[in-house]
């Protein structure tokens, strides 16, 4: 079957319609051909059918939508670390596309063959229908262009009847009965920003289905607070850690997502290094503004500990509960 053949007769509107015959087109494709050269070559024999991602049709700069994207070098990274590992834990600098990716990484396992057929593949957002929605709206739409629809519900889509399931971390219910997940993606908005109770209750649920299916489980995050799931995770030994982690800072991004200009004017935010750069931050609370904190940090720089201003007046101070002993003085 070929790409214009595919475009007139696809029309996808009832679920259990959805059967192999209407994504022929994508058996036996790779994912991406990682090879320029060897990319170029088969594109031109192919006619532009040489691998999952060019049929689908390559992913919208979000700056410049008449601008398409390939795929780059850090997410070959993550490719090839899903080769051999179906646990990652990836820490990210945001606007990476590393959602898009696996999105698309997902629909590509339901379809390149058979071998996922009457599975279920698992994203789980933040704690927000909305989210959910989003993102298997998001995943309808990258059939779009090929005039294939889907009219299930919101938060689901059967692909090869391979069930794509969406949940907000605060309602999870039913991810506790799956009977063979086989994709787990926790992402959006993000791993690292559910609330406490749930990351511990997400990751518990996600790694009870390791031994009953084998299955990949993701966490994708930008940083939050300190001691947060992402924190623990990185924190854990290399030799007992179950996930291959993976950090990916704003560099990796520059002159392909990002232009140089993009990240100066980002660098005037305050919170530039927890979006960008990979740092764990506090809580913002309401006793000090984040201008504040900030002001100290730079007067911090200057702080030289072992000069001591002798003319100053000194003083000492004892909290008495902090020591049974102190009592006895």
């Amino acid at each position: 079957m070929t790409f214009k053949e595919l475009q007139k007769i696809i029309q996808v509107t009832n679920q259990q319609n959805n059967t192999t015959k209407y994504f022929d087109i994508f058996k036996d494709l790779p994912f991406w051909i990682w090879n320029q050269e060897e990319h170029k070559k088969q594109d031109i024999l192919t006619k532009g059918n040489c691998c999952f991602n060019h049929v689908l049709g390559l992913h919208r700069n979000n700056n410049d939508p008449d601008k398409v994207n390939p795929l780059f070098n850090y997410q070959a990274l993550i490719y090839n670390s899903l080769q051999n590992h179906k646990h990652l834990w990836i820490i990210k600098s945001t606007g990476l596309a590393i959602s898009e990716f696996f999105l698309r990484y997902m629909a590509w396992l339901c379809l390149k063959d058979n071998e996922y057929q009457n599975s279920q593949f698992v994203i789980v957002t933040g704690p927000n229908i909305d989210l959910a929605i989003k993102l298997i709206r998001r995943m309808k739409r990258l059939f779009e262009p090929l005039n294939i629809f889907f009219d299930s519900k919101e938060t689901v889509l059967e692909l090869n009847r391979v069930r794509i399931e969406s949940y907000p971390s605060n309602h999870i219910d039913s991810f506790w009965s799956l009977d063979n997940p086989k994709f787990i993606l926790l992402d959006k908005a993000e791993a690292d920003f559910f609330r406490k109770s749930e990351q511990e209750e997400v990751r518990a649920v996600s790694e009870r289905y390791i031994a009953k299916s084998n299955t990949y489980i993701i966490l994708v995050s930008t940083p939050n607070a300190p001691e947060g799931l992402m924190q623990t995770i990185e924190n854990e030994p290399f030799e007992s850690c179950l996930y291959h982690r993976i950090k990916l800072d704003y560099r990796y991004g520059l002159s392909k997502i990002y232009s140089i200009k993009d990240i100066e004017g980002a660098k005037q935010s305050l919170s530039f290094d927890r979006e960008y750069d990979l740092k764990y931050l506090g809580k913002v609370g309401n006793l000090y503004s984040q201008l504040s904190i900030q002001n100290a940090i730079e007067r911090g720089k200057n702080y030289d500990p072992d000069s001591i201003n002798q003319l100053s007046e000194k003083y000492i101070c004892i909290d008495p509960a902090f020591s049974s002993s102190l009592l006895s003085l």
